[in-house]
């Protein structure tokens, strides 16, 4: 267990940017760009498609999430692209999400199913009771 002092406590000025950072990811919409985004480039019309919005609602979400330095983008003749801008912030996006997906499933597999995590193996799937 890590005493008093054993840690830098990060400045106001880098929980404030955190703060930001989980404030735009607090929209449904923004984090399911940023969850494309992790898996791939896209032009904001393929965004739009997948994540079911307007393009001008799709718009403005990639302009505040490429403000705060979440997404870039490049020409592609007339197309803007869109990509990751800050990797660190897609693993904590897909660590998120994966673990939300993974309790997801556990409740819809029912109570006869269970999670083992087996040292290094990462997780296995067992029916309880059956040894299996």
């Amino acid at each position: 267990m890590a005493g008093a002092g054993q840690y830098e406590e990060p400045s106001g000025e880098v929980l404030g940017r955190a703060a930001e950072a989980f404030g735009l990811l607090a929209a449904p919409a923004r984090l399911h760009i940023v969850w494309l985004l992790a898996h791939g480039e896209r032009d904001v019309s393929a965004l739009a498609e997948q994540v079911g919005g307007a393009l001008p609602a799709v718009s403005q979400h990639l302009s505040k999430l490429k403000l705060a330095g979440l997404v870039r983008s490049r020409r592609e003749g007339r197309r803007q692209v869109y990509y990751v801008g800050d990797p660190g912030v897609v693993a904590v996006v897909r660590l998120m999400i994966g673990q939300l997906a993974e309790q997801e499933r556990e409740r819809e597999q029912g109570p006869e199913y269970r999670q083992v995590y087996e040292r290094g193996a990462g997780p296995v799937r067992r029916l309880r009771g059956t040894g299996a």
